[in-house]
């Protein structure tokens, strides 16, 4: 019996090393997936600091000439809607000394029908015809939009330089805080 004892220990055995081999396979079965889980991937790259400053040297070089030269040109529109605003003003002037004189022409002409004419405004209480009083107020509502248009486009103009200005001052901050 012995004999028949041991081989029966043996099957034992060999049924124990079996199960064995099954769970060490289910539990090693998974082993790759779990090292791609578990493996550390990098979602960011680290550069060094002098890498970052030069990077930022360099594209702040790019974009200063572009921004000046916007600059330039912002100064040079502002330069000539002044030049426009003088010229309109010189040209209001003219037209209401144009009509000054007219006013007055006519009414050195013709001063019998200038009596029943109204007021002027302008004219120092002179009369003048209705024609005259009408041109007026439209050169009067033309300069008054005109106006309008140069402060509106003054003020956009403004906006603009100081938007720029503000973009340019950010990375030039950031170099005179680590100075």
């Amino acid at each position: 019996m012995s004999l028949q004892s041991c081989v029966g220990s043996l099957r034992s055995s060999m049924q124990l090393l079996d199960s064995s081999i099954t769970v060490l396979d289910e539990g090693v079965n998974d082993f790759p997936r779990l090292g791609k889980v578990l493996q550390a991937t990098r979602h960011f790259e680290l550069i060094s600091e002098p890498d970052l400053h030069l990077a930022q040297s360099t594209l702040l070089s790019e974009i200063r000439p572009e921004v000046e030269s916007l600059l330039s040109r912002v100064q040079n529109y502002l330069d000539k809607l002044e030049r426009r605003e003088q010229s309109l003003i010189a040209k209001s002037d003219l037209n209401e000394g144009r009509l000054g004189a007219s006013s007055d022409s006519t009414f050195a002409e013709k001063p019998a029908a200038a009596k029943g004419s109204r007021a002027s405004a302008a004219g120092g209480g002179k009369p003048i015809s209705a024609l005259q009083e009408m041109k007026l107020k439209q050169m009067r509502a033309k300069k008054q939009r005109l106006s309008y248009s140069v402060e509106t486009l003054e003020l956009q103009a403004k906006q603009r330089e100081k938007q720029l200005r503000m973009s340019m001052a950010a990375p030039q901050q950031f170099y005179d805080d680590e100075d």
